[in-house]
Order: C-alpha cells, then sequence, then structure tokens
C-alpha cells in the first residue's frame, strides 16, 4: 500500500498556497505536483493507495475524486482520502507525518496490506518503487529510506544517511554543517527524499511506541526513523537505482519546487527542445484530472499582431489571438489578447490578458485578470518606483518580507501576479525595468471591478456583456 502524505502548505510558495495545499499547486500544463506520486504508485503496480490531507485540503480533494476515482474495489484496488478527522481525540488534528499514519492504523489493518510505501506528495519525480521494495526485501531492513545523491555541501539542508560500503545507515543527520560523505563518492552525500518502505506490522508498532512518548514530535525524519537507525537496521535506496528515465533523459529528475524560485524554473525548463523531465513518455505517464476542453487556437497573422509561440508549452482551450509567447508555460483555459507579449512566462489557468500586456518572468495565479496596458501610462512609473529603501510604506504587507528576493508583488480584486526577480538600483530604490514591461501593474487599481473586463478575443460578440454591464473606458 501506497500512503501519502499531503497535507502540508508550502508556505515558501506565497499566495500560490493560500487557498491550496502544495500537493494541489497546479504543475507542467495540466496536472497538480501530487500527480508525479500518485503516478508512480500506479506504474509500479501498487493498487491501494491512501493520501492524507489537512491544509486547505478543499481543492487537492476535488481534484482526486475527479481524476482518481477509477480504482476499483471487485479488483482489490482502493483510493481512500483521508482528511484529519479527530479519530483519535476530539482535540487532535494531524500532529505530524508520523501522526498523520497512526490515526489511521485501523483502515491500514482492514486492508491486510504486508508492506508500506510512505510518500511526499509534494516533489516532482519519477521513481519505480518495485526496485526499492526488492531492495527492502532482499536486504532484511527495518526501514528502507529513498536517497538522493547531492553535492556535499549542498546537502546542508537536508536530512542526511551516513551509510558504510553496504549503503546500511549508521546515522541520520539533520541538516548538518559538514555532511558526511558517501564511502564510493566522497564529494557527495545521501540526502533523505522522504520516501520510506516499512513491513506493515513493524511500522505500526513503531507508530505505537512513538505515540505513547510523550516527547516526541510525532514525525519520520525526527522520531521514528533516527529510532530505528539507532536501535535497529536502515538501509539506504539510491533514487539512481529507480528513477524512471526516457531515452532523452540522462540524469535522475527530483525537485522540490518549494520557493517561487524553484516552481518557476521547473516549470520552464519543461519549455526547453529536449526537457530533463520527460513529461511525454508514454511507457510511464503522469495521469491527472482529464479536463474536457476544446484545442488550443492561434489566430490573427498581421505583422505586429500574430499569434504565435516559440519554445512553449500551450495547454488545451486556450486562445492565442494577437499574442506572442516565448519560452512561456499556459495552463487550460488562457486568454491572451492582441499585442500582448509574454517570456518566461508561467501562467496558471483561467487567466485573461488584456491587449499590450507586457509579462517577463512571472508566475500568474489561477483567475487573475491582466488589464489593458500600452506601457506608456503614468500609474506604470509611478508603482514601478515603489520599492523604498525600508521595503515597507509602498509594498502590501505580504509583499514586504520578498523584497530581499528581488520580487515585486502586486495585489488586486481578482488574485495576485508575483514578478520573478528584476534588474534593479537598491541605492536610489527604484525598479529600472521598462514601464513596459511592468504590465501588471498598469491601469487604475481603484477602477469599478465591474469596468475591469479583459477583451473578449476578436471575432466574438460582445453584445451579451454590452446589455447589462457599462463599456469598458478603452
Amino acid at each position: 500500500m501506497a500512503y501519502v502524505l499531503a497535507g502540508g502548505r508550502g508556505s515558501r510558495l506565497k499566495e500560490l498556497t493560500d487557498r491550496r495545499a502544495k500537493p494541489a499547486v497546479y504543475f507542467g500544463g495540466k496536472a497538480r505536483i501530487i500527480d508525479f506520486a500518485l503516478s508512480n504508485a500506479l506504474n509500479s503496480g501498487i493498487r491501494r493507495i491512501g493520501v492524507a490531507t489537512q491544509y486547505k485540503a478543499h481543492s487537492l480533494i476535488r481534484h482526486m475524486q475527479r481524476g482518481w476515482n477509477f480504482f476499483r474495489p471487485e479488483r482489490n484496488e482502493s483510493f481512500d482520502i483521508l482528511p484529519a478527522s479527530q479519530r483519535v481525540s476530539e482535540t487532535q488534528w494531524y500532529e505530524g507525518t508520523a501522526d498523520a499514519v497512526y490515526q489511521n492504523i485501523d483502515i491500514i489493518q482492514d486492508y491486510g496490506v504486508e508492506y508500506m510505501v510512505i510518500l511526499a506528495g509534494d516533489h516532482v519525480y519519477k521513481m519505480d518503487y518495485e526496485w526499492m521494495l526488492q531492495q527492502h526485501v532482499d536486504s532484511g531492513a527495518d526501514v528502507t529510506i529513498g536517497c538522493l545523491e547531492v553535492p556535499r555541501m549542498e546537502a546542508v539542508g537536508f536530512g542526511v544517511m551516513h551509510v558504510n560500503d553496504k549503503d546500511e545507515i549508521i546515522a541520520f543527520v539533520e541538516k548538518p554543517a559538514d555532511p558526511p560523505p558517501i564511502p564510493d563518492k566522497p564529494d557527495f552525500s545521501l540526502a533523505s527524499m522522504g520516501i520510506y518502505v516499512f513491513h506493515t506490522k513493524f511500522l505500526l508498532d513503531a507508530l505505537r511506541r512513538d505515540a505513547a512518548d510523550p516527547n516526541s514530535s510525532r514525525d519520520f525524519g525526527k522520531d521514528i526513523i533516527p529510532y530505528i537507525v539507532k536501535n535497529g537496521k536502515a538501509v539506504a535506496h539510491r533514487f539512481a537505482k529507480s528513477c524512471v528515465r526516457s531515452d532523452f533523459e540522462h540524469e535522475p529528475y527530483w525537485r522540490d519546487v518549494g520557493t517561487i524560485d524553484a516552481y518557476w524554473q521547473a516549470n520552464i525548463d519543461l519549455t526547453a527542445i529536449v526537457p530533463e523531465l520527460d513529461i511525454y513518455d508514454k511507457s510511464w505517464p503522469i495521469w491527472t484530472y482529464a479536463e474536457i476542453t476544446p484545442p488550443a487556437k492561434f489566430v490573427h497573422d498581421d505583422e505586429d499582431r500574430r499569434g504565435s509561440a516559440t519554445s512553449s508549452v500551450v495547454s488545451g482551450d486556450c486562445i492565442i489571438s494577437g499574442a506572442m509567447l516565448n519560452n512561456s508555460l499556459l495552463f487550460t483555459g488562457v486568454r491572451a489578447n492582441s499585442f500582448s507579449k509574454m517570456e518566461g512566462a508561467v501562467i496558471l489557468p483561467n487567466v485573461k490578458i488584456g491587449r499590450r500586456a507586457q509579462l517577463k518572468n512571472v508566475v500568474i495565479d489561477h483567475g487573475v485578470v491582466i488589464p489593458e496596458g500600452t506601457g506608456r501610462r503614468r500609474g506604470c512609473r509611478a508603482r514601478c518606483q515603489a520599492l523604498p529603501a525600508d521595503g515597507k510604506r509602498h509594498l502590501p504587507d505580504h509583499a514586504t518580507d520578498d523584497r530581499q528576493a528581488g520580487y515585486l508583488t502586486y495585489e488586486s480584486s481578482f488574485g495576485f501576479v508575483r514578478s520573478l526577480p528584476f534588474d534593479q538600483d537598491r541605492g536610489s530604490g527604484r525598479c529600472v525595468r521598462r514601464p513596459a514591461d511592468c504590465s501588471e501593474s498598469l491601469r487604475g487599481r481603484d477602477q469599478d471591478p465591474s469596468t475591469r473586463l479583459s477583451r473578449r478575443h476578436e471575432g466574438h460578440s460582445r453584445r451579451r456583456h454590452q446589455a447589462r454591464i457599462p463599456r469598458p473606458a478603452w
């Protein structure tokens, strides 16, 4: 049985996780982050899956109900969504990763499974868990831990395994200043991937022991694993041995996408001619909710008004109406209107982009409306200069912490637009981008929302809009 831990918020993703848990964040044009762990389990032959949810789980639960509802009990298959429901105490939610499994022990026992694969639901990778299960059985280990080989001094932010020449774990060190090297690769260390294989009976006994300890934090990485390393047998499984790679993938691919920068980069990487992650590999499909949509459409072919895309990924139901895309990734249902330009843009579903908008190196959340802009309006220059030395007076509260990372975040009644690091002059406290590159700040913020409509793509009638609401100012 695969048990996926999907209750975390992922606070470093800022506004992207204000309304959804990190595993529910969109990725790759049509999938969610959790689809990678679930697809790995399904493709590995695992037909019993449980998903523990907690933080703002509605979006995640709705996605799994729509996209993962094909398991059949008559074929000994099951897919259980396990939200925190105070099963142990009326005042106790999931208090940690281990507790999220402990509170559902009765459900696990009812299935009578022999082995448990514990997975994190917020990483992007392709892996065949069968190889890891086979190593666990052959080694006779109490726990087998999935590990990633990383350059030694880059492992300071991970839980690191100190192993012997048989990959048996001697010690588990959390975020060490001097990470222990791998015996056969002294310049590398083994970092935990948060993937564990247990014999079911051993795991349940370990969870009960941990639950009885008043000093425990109820966490696998902090409590369960260190105890087993000290008192039992723990073995490391190297990700390179079970990483699934197509003919076009040369290196093992694993990403945390836990920050805005990492999330943006991982999505933009998919637009490369030969991306590091092959999502087109039919031998290892990434299963997800297959929304029924019409095909993408590109219209207009004038000299300065041509619907076009280069080195970009465009999903279904997108209409590129006289807009230009370069090195961008568009999710379902995006509307890009004439003369707008997007470069390095990750645009989530149902975004509307007004005429002449200029978007560069941005992540735009679901349902945001980018108003029309010419790049010459006064409001743009005033807002571009809103980066004072103290970083507080002009920026909204949720953006003050991003100043040091080089972000500007603009808030509107429709959602958030976050621009990735830009060229700036810290001494003058002034953003030195051209106003034309700052479309997220164009048009008056205080304008009546009823008139802030993005234009429907050219060729479609506006009669029913004109009959009910005022004509836009443009």
